[in-house]
């Protein structure tokens, strides 16, 4: 390998938003530097089963509600 062509990899503290803290190695940062999280597996809806469905109704229902009667004699 090249010499001085790699990132340094040092040890950093990882903090959930429930307030865990964990070791990891990392690029990111300085050796020692805290990384707070904004979203993890404790926080993101994607992961706690809170996460709704975006789409309410199907293209086709959309379709029918905006342009239904088009077309239509009465």
């Amino acid at each position: 390998m090249k010499p001085n062509v790699h990132p340094d990899y040092h040890e950093i503290t990882i903090k959930t938003t429930d307030g865990k803290t964990r070791k990891s190695r990392s690029t990111w940062g300085k050796a020692g530097d805290v990384m707070q999280l904004e979203v993890d597996p404790a926080s993101h809806p994607a992961w706690t089963g809170n996460a709704g469905s975006l789409r309410k109704t199907g293209q086709v229902e959309k379709f029918a509600n905006k342009f239904g009667n088009i077309g239509v004699k009465k």
